[in-house]
């Protein structure tokens, strides 16, 4: 495996946060990583420490929490930047945040690419409705989309030159790296151009014979669900190459030099296995990655053994003495869950020797200000 884009190393070997926040050449941070394991949190985090360092940077999540709006001191996010306030400005940075939404992403791509009269005829059609609500691999692609538009008006007006993603939850990395194909393929696809039904020239037969398929399908389907989505198909073909041509310019600006990846895990079996995954697609399609961040690693500053501690603990009378006995036998638990996180990302970094990694601890409250949030990235920039 070839050493990591990007990849900034601290004095102790680990992944250097600030080293990449500060590097004004990187554009786009995309924190991609399975469910669970805290991108949404991580994202925010570098976003505030990005932009208390001097970065003007903007936040885009996917996650449809009220934890980070809350969190941001926000009281709700749309797909819509908002600046987030109660930051240390002084350095010349700014915030803004913004949670995706998909229907209103693809309608904004519908409004920008026909005329309002096509655009009005699309965005009312019931098979439009169900493809930009809810179809699988449209909240992927619209992702992408919301990063194109992001990254336009950045350089259009200088509102922002950071710009980092919280990608959807993806069971793999295949559906975040290939979410635009797949929806540019559906909409440019073979059904979708034989439901246009050319009428003249030498494919009147073709229409003639899938005329004869369209007959059985209102049958089976009924007549009106076929009727919308040959609607639909006619009123967007004028959009079919452009949705190819944005998702191949979306595949460059995610393998440029301008953008880095970050995979997010937790010192869990499935997290890590997840982590691999990604780290290993992102190698094979020549995407620039800067590391591993490792969420909720348990510590401990007691240096007492797990069975040294259960072994004080068996000597003692509970009943006599319950709170030592009973911080023993946790301590106990804690240090054996402490050893096997270690195994796990000890047998993780055997595997993937050149991937740079960060360990955020674990904290005993939820990240539910800034305050919290700056804690965070503290954590993710400081190895102790």
């Amino acid at each position: 495996m070839p050493a990591p884009a990007h990849a900034a190393q601290g004095a102790h070997g680990e992944l250097d946060v600030d080293a990449i926040l500060a590097d004004r050449s990187i554009e786009i941070i995309v924190c991609c990583g399975a469910g669970g394991v805290g991108k949404t949190t991580t994202s925010a985090a570098l976003a505030l420490r990005a932009a208390e360092a001097g970065r003007k940077a903007v936040v885009l999540t996917i996650d449809p929490a009220r934890r980070l709006a809350q969190s941001l001191g926000l009281g709700e996010l749309d797909n819509t930047p908002r600046p987030v306030s109660g930051i240390d400005t002084s350095t010349g940075g700014s915030l803004d945040a913004a949670m995706l939404d998909m229907k209103r992403t693809f309608d904004e791509v519908v409004l920008a690419h026909t005329t309002p009269e096509k655009a009005a005829q699309i965005l009312r059609n019931p098979f439009y409705v169900a493809l930009s609500s809810s179809f699988a691999g449209t909240q992927e692609y619209m992702a992408m989309e919301k990063l194109g538009q992001l990254h336009q008006q950045s350089k259009a007006d200088g509102r922002w030159d950071l710009i980092i993603v919280d990608t959807p939850p993806a069971r793999s990395a295949l559906d975040f790296l290939d979410a635009p194909e797949h929806l540019s393929s559906l909409l440019e696809g073979r059904f979708l151009r034989l439901l246009l039904a050319p009428a003249r020239g030498p494919l009147r037969l073709m229409s003639v014979g899938f005329n004869l398929v369209s007959s059985a399908m209102n049958k089976i389907l009924g007549g009106q669900i076929i009727t919308d989505v040959q609607t639909f198909a006619t009123a967007f073909e004028t959009l079919f190459g452009g949705f190819r041509q944005r998702a191949q310019q979306t595949f460059n600006l995610l393998a440029s030099e301008h953008t880095t990846f970050v995979v997010v895990a937790t010192a869990e079996a499935d997290a890590l296995r997840e982590a691999a995954y990604f780290v290993d697609r992102l190698d094979e399609e020549s995407m620039p990655l800067s590391g591993l961040v490792v969420n909720r690693v348990h510590r401990t500053e007691l240096q007492l053994s797990a069975g040294r501690a259960q072994a004080l603990a068996e000597e003692l009378d509970p009943e006599r003495q319950p709170v030592a006995s009973v911080a023993l036998h946790q301590h106990a638990a804690l240090m054996q869950v402490i050893e096997r996180e270690r195994i796990l990302l000890d047998r993780f970094a055997a595997a993937r020797t050149r991937i740079l990694t960060t360990r955020v601890q674990a904290l005993q409250t939820d990240v539910s200000d800034l305050d919290s949030l700056r804690l965070v990235g503290h954590l993710l920039a400081t190895q102790d």
